[in-house]
């Protein structure tokens, strides 16, 4: 393999611990994975040839990711479906609760997120809808081993999580790419945690799909 010239969703795929990297330098390998680590890198101004000696070295690490890529179907959207669409549904509905009571608390303030609250409520929105399509029509035909009929589906799941990446990015336009004002209160502080922690794992969440289990759809024929 020819790290800098291999896409990051594969690197992300292959290499144990390359997603934590990726995360780390702000390197978009969900919605983003098709492009190669040294266009990635170039267009961050990163030294791709340190990255990819980064990656090198994770090689012999064994994390979740490499057991993650060894699993069949059914187990595979079972983590997701645990690890992740339940995930999201216990986080974003707590930020809401935060950003409101952020704007609420502090609306006067020049660094203040107005806005954000609608905007998690906007994602949740669109978030649970494309959950219960791979819940209720996606996961079941893949289950079902309806894989030729499954593309269609996949592609517009792909095309979904594009606009998970986008409202990503809104996130980090309202809040300043995260950075807290001098003196922030706890509440201010703990909203902050969270929309980290939910950025890295629907990050996660939508890599497993568009890299992993959609990849062996989109490989498969008719």
């Amino acid at each position: 393999m020819n790290t800098l010239d291999t896409s990051l969703g594969e690197l992300a795929r292959e290499i144990p611990g390359a997603t934590a990297l990726f995360y780390r330098h702000k390197l978009d390998f969900c919605c983003g994975g098709q492009q190669s680590l040294r266009d990635a890198a170039a267009r961050k101004s990163l030294d791709a040839q340190a990255l990819a000696q980064a990656l090198e070295s994770l090689k012999a690490d064994p994390v979740e990711q490499s057991q993650l890529s060894a699993l069949p179907d059914e187990r595979l959207i079972e983590h997701i479906l645990s690890r992740y669409h339940d995930r999201h549904r216990e986080q974003l509905p707590e930020l809401i609760r935060l950003a409101a009571r952020v704007e609420l608390v502090h609306g006067g303030h020049p660094e203040c997120p107005a806005g954000l609250a609608d905007h998690l409520e906007e994602m949740l929105a669109e978030l649970e809808s494309h959950m219960q399509k791979e819940e209720q029509i996606l996961f079941p035909m893949i289950l079902r081993g309806m894989h030729g009929f499954a593309k269609a589906p996949v592609s517009m799941m792909r095309h979904e999580h594009d606009h998970h990446g986008q409202a990503l990015a809104r996130i980090h336009r309202f809040t300043r790419q995260l950075t807290l004002p001098e003196g922030a209160c706890n509440t201010w502080r703990a909203l902050y945690v969270g929309l980290e922690a939910l950025e890295r794992d629907l990050m996660e969440h939508i890599h497993l799909e568009n890299n992993l289990l959609f990849e062996r759809i989109d490989g498969e024929g008719h």
